[in-house]
């Protein structure tokens, strides 16, 4: 599944290409790509047909953009990408839909009015798009947002917060980085390599870390963070940005997938064991 890295290299991707986007017809394919309005795919087109799109932003793993009509707020455009969604920026007609296409925003775009298509394909068909009305408040219509944590580059999340987050609790530190409600938009490979840099093995106790275990924890997670950013996001799963590329985190991963093979510190094979039904990657040399 894309991580924060992954979705904010496709939320900087849609604010530079899309952003100013008008939409003048949409065509949902698969309803079930429609969280909302739900089971009214014709409602969701009807509402986002005439609406400027503007401003995209992201929330842990999910996409919002604005919606204007008129020069007159009209709502939010929300976005999920799950395992295998895609947004496409196309010229009209370009290209044929695909079979894995879920939904289809016609429009035009920029000065020169020129006619576009947004395209959103989904592989295993997990994706969701939302339409939040204007005045309705997001996180009661997207309520996946209402469980997320702090963002990982908020001044809120810091190695303190996750002291107190963490006392008393029994769960592995592994576990802990992938809840959602703990730090918003880290998953798998992102947990795996920053508990490698913070020389933290992953089934090591919460609870039990110091505060100064948890600054290392904290620098090193931000560290990979933006690095992953700053080379458009990893090369492992499906991800692919609005031109259908992937990252090039992934060649330079120091423990992800690569279980078995040596250390990139110290030489000692990799091991790769089960956590809460998910696979981590560590060095039983370099994590203690």
């Amino acid at each position: 599944m894309p991580e924060l890295p992954e979705v904010e290299t496709v939320r900087r991707g849609l604010q530079q290409q899309v952003d100013g986007f008008v939409v003048q017809r949409v065509c949902v394919l698969r309803s079930r790509a429609v969280a909302a309005p739900k089971g009214d795919p014709d409602g969701f087109a009807a509402a986002l047909s005439g609406c400027r799109i503007n401003d995209w932003q992201r929330r842990g793993k999910y996409l919002m953009a604005k919606l204007s009509k008129g020069g007159s707020p009209a709502g939010e455009l929300g976005a999920h990408l799950r395992m295998t969604g895609q947004f496409q920026w196309l010229k009209d007609g370009e290209k044929p839909p695909c079979a894995h296409t879920r939904v289809q925003f016609w429009g035009h775009h920029g000065p020169q009015q020129e006619a576009r298509e947004l395209r959103f394909v989904d592989l295993r068909a997990f994706g969701e798009l939302w339409f939040v009305p204007f005045g309705a408040a997001t996180e009661q219509v997207i309520t996946g947002l209402q469980r997320l944590g702090p963002e990982p580059f908020n001044s809120t999340f810091n190695a303190t917060y996750l002291k107190q987050r963490f006392k008393g609790s029994s769960r592995p530190i592994k576990n802990a980085l992938l809840d959602q409600a703990v730090v918003a938009g880290v998953g798998n490979i992102y947990a795996d390599e920053s508990l490698f840099l913070a020389g933290i093995q992953p089934h090591n106790t919460s609870g039990t870390l110091s505060l100064t275990q948890l600054k290392k924890l904290h620098s090193c997670l931000l560290e990979v963070l933006q690095a992953s950013i700053g080379v458009g996001g990893t090369s492992f799963s499906d991800f692919r940005d609005l031109k259908g590329n992937n990252g090039n985190y992934g060649g330079a991963a120091w423990v992800y997938r690569r279980g078995g093979e040596p250390c990139r510190k110290c030489g000692t094979p990799l091991r790769r064991d089960k956590l809460g039904g998910r696979s981590s990657h560590w060095c039983p040399t370099c994590q203690q």
